[in-house]
């Protein structure tokens, strides 16, 4: 009779935990800011001029909010105005 070797089974493997890459850090970090421009005894934020242009955008040039992409904004407190480039193209201004 032919004999049958026996052999201890091997353990099984030891499954290493895949190594995750390190959580970068931010290059910068985000400041929070508040801007407002003083002038002649007033004072108007940074978010009310943005505000102001997006209204004048829609209900008196009668266009769509998600029509507007970009808005540049100057603004000639001297003048009482603000200028703004829409959309790379289009040109205005309204009231401060």
């Amino acid at each position: 009779m032919a004999q049958v070797k026996k052999t201890a089974a091997k353990p099984a493997a030891k499954k290493t935990a895949a190594k995750k890459p390190a959580a970068k850090k931010a290059a910068a970090t985000t400041v929070k800011t508040k801007i407002e421009l003083q002038y002649a005894d007033k004072n108007v934020s940074y978010d009310d001029i943005v505000k102001n242009a997006k209204n004048y955008w829609v209900k008196t040039l009668g266009k769509a909010a998600a029509d507007l992409k970009t808005i540049d904004l100057y603004v000639k407190p001297e003048e009482n105005r603000v200028y703004y480039v829409a959309n790379g193209k289009e040109v205005g201004s309204f009231e401060l």
